[in-house]
């Protein structure tokens, strides 16, 4: 496989000038509610669009809001405006949701826009409640973290103090698992039950927190629903694509030289991202992108590809919720991928065969051929890892079985010749590196 050690050059010019989002971000830690508004402006009063019968339209934003073309940035890339729509269609009051809880452990763009810049946020879970008709609004985060929980705590203190919230934004401490964060745990948990999946229909969209048809959406994408609240669409679309426009955020981390979090115009080139991130640090074979339900791609075949949905869904790989996570050369794939499959493993909510019997022995099967291989590894075949994913795919209450055999369907397309050796040969020299791949309990980093 092709290793690169340096950073080669990449035809792109950005079209627009960033950051947007993180623009805010200067010297303090924390942007209180004055910081904010000098750099972002007063929280925009709903328009002045008018119906048939000459009231007032607050949803006049969600007209705008679809003109944009902005999509979830919480991994789904479903059109916002569209969502919108529907929760404001159905019967009755509504409710908001923001998703700030980040199970993903390879992300840490949602845990920087809300420690950092916690109003673009809040401003956005207001305008989103106002545009749809809701009278209950929340903020989920994980109830293990309290010093981001006391952050809030405050900003909320600074907007009631400042009469901004017309519906009081609540803010839920959700418990700190992987699958918690998914949409149908967190209305379940606001609900009263286990912040577990629920089979759907109905979705959230049609009755969601106690009852109600609720909007869920990523702090990010409330974030960008903020600024185009202020500056428009026209404006949102002078970045990145036609197909895809506006910035997003993505977390770099592996073997660059400056890992953290950006803003970046989507459609840009994975490679450009490296660079962004200082480059390669050491001499990279593949990139992880999507995070743990992405995929793997050979680092020269992940290049020039675009980050976007559908670029990258070309390629074989995923967008999610913007992670890009550089493999060195020296690194073992199959050893890496065995570890985050026992975790996504153990972090299934435990409610159906694909979880409690599926990923357990997935991840059995690529410890095996990982760490034993050799006269053992024929025990543990390539081809009976192949045969388990299909066993595990859409048979879940959740997309998190889909996601965890995702990821290792792309370790064997990317790395036929590691698996192989492991299999004939056992384990290589890569499995004895501390390991790369972030998972709770690691070493923390300032992702500031």
């Amino acid at each position: 496989m092709t290793a690169i050690a340096a950073a080669p050059a990449i035809p792109w010019s950005p079209r627009a000038r960033l950051p947007r989002l993180l623009a805010g971000i200067g010297a303090v830690r924390t942007a209180g509610l004055r910081d904010h508004e000098r750099h972002y402006g007063p929280l925009p009063v709903p328009g002045p669009a008018r119906g048939r019968s000459g009231g007032r339209r607050p949803e006049r934003l969600i007209d705008v809001v679809e003109a944009a073309g902005l999509t979830g940035r919480g991994g789904s890339g479903f059109p916002v405006g569209r969502k919108m729509r529907s929760v404001a269609a159905g019967g009755g009051r509504k409710a908001v949701v923001a998703n700030g809880a980040e199970g993903e452990p390879a992300s840490h763009k949602d845990r920087l826009l809300l420690t950092r810049l916690p109003h673009l946020v809040l401003d956005g879970i207001t305008l989103a409640a106002q545009a749809v008709g809701a009278d209950e609004a929340y903020l989920c985060v994980h109830g293990t973290e309290g010093a981001l929980l006391d952050r809030l705590d405050h900003a909320l203190d600074e907007r009631q103090a400042a009469g901004l919230d017309p519906v009081p934004i609540q803010l839920a401490g959700i418990p700190g698992r992987y699958v918690s964060s998914e949409q149908s745990s967190i209305v379940q948990y606001l609900n009263g039950g286990p912040a577990k999946p629920t089979f759907s229909p109905p979705r959230p969209h049609e009755r969601g927190v106690n009852g109600k048809p609720t909007l869920v959406h990523n702090v990010e994408t409330l974030a960008h629903l903020a600024l185009i609240a202020r500056r428009g669409d026209r404006w949102f679309r002078g970045a990145g694509l036609p197909s895809a426009p506006g910035s997003m955020l993505v977390t770099v981390s592996g073997a660059v030289a400056r890992p953290g979090v950006y803003e970046i115009e989507m459609g840009t080139p994975v490679g450009q991202v490296v660079r962004l991130a200082g480059g390669p640090a050491e001499r990279l074979q593949a990139l992880l992108v999507g995070g743990y339900f992405g995929a793997w791609l050979p680092v020269e075949a992940a290049w020039t590809v675009p980050m976007t949905h559908a670029g990258l869904k070309a390629a074989g790989g995923a967008l999610g919720a913007g992670m890009v996570i550089a493999l060195p050369a020296a690194a073992c794939p199959i050893a890496e991928t065995a570890r985050v499959v026992r975790y996504l493993a153990e972090e299934s909510a435990g409610q159906c065969g694909p979880c409690l019997f599926g990923l357990p022995a997935l991840a059995d099967a690529l410890a095996s051929l990982a760490y034993s291989g050799g006269s053992r590894g024929r025990d543990r075949s390539v081809d009976d890892i192949a045969a388990l994913i299909p066993l595990i795919e859409g048979r879940g209450a959740c997309r998190h079985p889909d996601g965890a055999a995702q990821l290792v369907r792309s370790l064997l397309t990317a790395f036929p010749a590691d698996a192989d050796w492991h299999q004939w040969r056992g384990a290589c020299d890569g499995v004895r590196r501390p390991p790369l791949l972030p998972l709770p309990g690691d070493e923390e980093r300032d992702w500031g």
